[in-house]
């Protein structure tokens, strides 16, 4: 599995100054590519090239690392970083599954205000209608009541 870091990224794995780095890539030993004006690093390798070893293993701060151990330890953070932006996309993703679902509760919502208002509006007129024909019966009435009670008392 090749992995590969920025020069900057690597210099500060291993320790080293962006020159050492360059005039080691320049002379061969460590493995590199550059794409869109980068230098990329191969770590695995770069890391076996640039740790000095004693004993068939790393010296890092006075104890001794084997090659095979910092491997591990570079694949473990970087398999790490890869799960947290796959749990970051999923996360995003999420977010806007959650956000399209209130945009759309909230145009049902709107749609059904509408829907309310309009009936509202329906309503509120047959009201004035039926107070228009209850004031005119009353009306009737009375003058038919008055010319009964006239009738009647002649």
């Amino acid at each position: 599995m090749q992995t590969w870091l920025t020069l900057e990224e690597f210099g500060k794995l291993v320790q080293k100054s962006a020159e050492e780095i360059e005039a080691l890539c320049a002379s061969g030993e460590l493995a590199h590519k550059i794409e869109n004006g980068v230098i990329y690093i191969e770590a695995t390798d770069g890391a076996k090239v640039l740790l000095p070893t004693v004993g068939g293993g790393a010296v890092l701060d006075e104890m001794p690392v084997t090659t095979n151990f910092v491997e591990k330890t570079i694949g473990t953070i970087l398999t790490l970083h890869e799960r947290v932006m796959d749990a970051k996309d999923e996360t995003l993703e999420a977010l806007r599954n959650e956000n399209k679902f209130l945009k759309e509760a909230l145009l049902s919502m709107q749609e059904l205000y509408e829907e309310e208002r309009h009936l509202v509006a329906e309503l509120t007129k047959q009201l004035e209608i039926v107070r228009t024909e209850l004031e005119l019966q009353k009306r009737k009435y009375r003058l038919m009541w008055e010319k009964a009670v006239e009738n009647h008392t002649r």
